[in-house]
């Protein structure tokens, strides 16, 4: 009985120990720190996509799309943090939709330091029609960011956005400028 402070200091050395023991590396939190979230570009959340000809009145609307959603996850190697990127692209059907299949262009630009280093275009494809007048998809990319120092990756950003043409993009700027 001549040593019952011990018994209550045990306890603590011992969560104290075992703390020290499991935290994560540099490293690793560096990692979970740096993991680029992706960020829509402005004007390129939504696109409407009108038949083909001069109309553009709501009946000429062959479908509107829009980038709904994004998320990303990182893994780190030696040199590299690889990313996966999920975007969710909606899309529903206009009036004048034509059967097939419906291809909403988007892109995805890694952005460093001063500028684009890299970029690609891709298309995701849905089947709309009269009676399918509503799809989504997930898209998934995989990147691969190269560093010397995990502070390295703090450079990084991701841009998304759906790729309208010149005349969409103008149609968008003058519907969110009358709402």
């Amino acid at each position: 009985m001549k040593y019952p402070r011990l018994y209550f200091a045990a306890p603590i050395v011992l969560a104290l120990t075992l703390a020290a023991c499991g935290g994560p590396s540099k490293e690793e939190a560096a990692i979970r720190t740096y993991c680029p979230s992706p960020f829509v570009v402005q004007d390129a959340q939504s696109l409407t996509r009108f038949k083909p000809g001069p109309g553009r009145d709501p009946r000429d609307i062959a479908f509107q799309a829009a980038l709904t959603g994004t998320g990303v996850s990182c893994e780190g190697g030696r040199g590299k943090l690889d990313v996966t990127l999920k975007l969710r692209v909606s899309v529903d059907a206009g009036p004048s939709v034509a059967g097939g299949t419906t291809s909403v262009p988007y892109f995805v630009r890694l952005l460093s330091g001063g500028g684009v280093s890299e970029g690609q275009d891709f298309i995701a494809t849905f089947k709309l029609s009269t009676t399918s007048p509503r799809g989504a998809s997930v898209e998934e990319i995989a990147l691969s960011l190269p560093y010397s120092q995990p502070s390295d990756l703090g450079a990084y950003r991701v841009a998304v956005g759906l790729k309208p043409t010149q005349e969409e993009l103008d149609y968008n700027r003058r519907a969110a400028a009358r709402q």
